[in-house]
């Protein structure tokens, strides 16, 4: 049975409309279901969302598809894109997105996916579709993720460039060569989209800094 499983559901994260078609051959396919999380076959990401158990993967599975997946509209920002780009050397556990919704947090078995709301106006700035072997999702550019977590950080005190300076390079420890390498068109757009003033002073001291280098 498991092995036909796999083959009717080729995916690592799938939903309920999959799985229940998947044992659409079954009397009773909720009690299957119940059957399938006890022994670990799958495992409930939340309500209506799998993943296959460690034993049964054949690949594995994409935090980013499933960040996606578990609340919407969203598409990962903040800290963890920070680091999927490599602005920043931690590695961040907690996959962080932002939403045109309220904000909530949801903790899983994989682990805490954060959402946070953004205006809905601009939404889709800075949003972009990557492709991997494993997954397809959603992810904001570098530009959208400092603009996301400046505005987002309510701890920052940037009220200038020296502001601006300390709290890149200092607090969240941004590497310098991968700011310099950003799009200051696109990040200043972003800035002016969100309408915050701290990414605006980010976007300034970028422009700042390229000219005197």
């Amino acid at each position: 049975m498991n092995a036909s499983l796999r083959r009717e559901i080729g995916r690592e994260e799938f939903d309920y409309s999959a799985l229940m078609s998947a044992l659409s051959g079954f009397a009773k396919p909720h009690q299957k279901i119940t059957s399938l999380l006890r022994g670990g076959v799958i495992v409930r990401v939340k309500k209506g969302l799998y993943i296959f158990g460690e034993d049964y993967r054949q690949r594995p599975y994409s935090r980013e598809l499933l960040a996606n997946l578990i609340y919407g509209p969203s598409f990962i920002s903040l800290d963890y894109a920070l680091s999927y780009h490599g602005l920043i050397p931690e590695r961040v556990e907690q996959v962080t997105s932002v939403t045109s919704g309220r904000a909530k947090n949801f903790d899983t078995p994989l682990g805490t996916f954060v959402y946070r709301p953004t205006p809905q106006e601009s939404f889709h700035f800075g949003m972009n579709r990557v492709e991997t072997r494993e997954a397809s999702f959603l992810i904001a550019s570098s530009e959208r993720a400092l603009a996301d977590k400046t505005r987002e950080d309510r701890t920052a005190k940037v009220r200038s460039l020296g502001d601006a300076e300390t709290y890149l390079f200092s607090d969240l420890r941004v590497d310098r060569s991968a700011f310099l390498e950003m799009d200051l068109e696109s990040l200043r757009e972003i800035a002016e989209a969100l309408g915050s003033r701290k990414a605006l002073l980010c976007a300034d001291l970028l422009q700042k800094m390229r000219i005197s280098r």
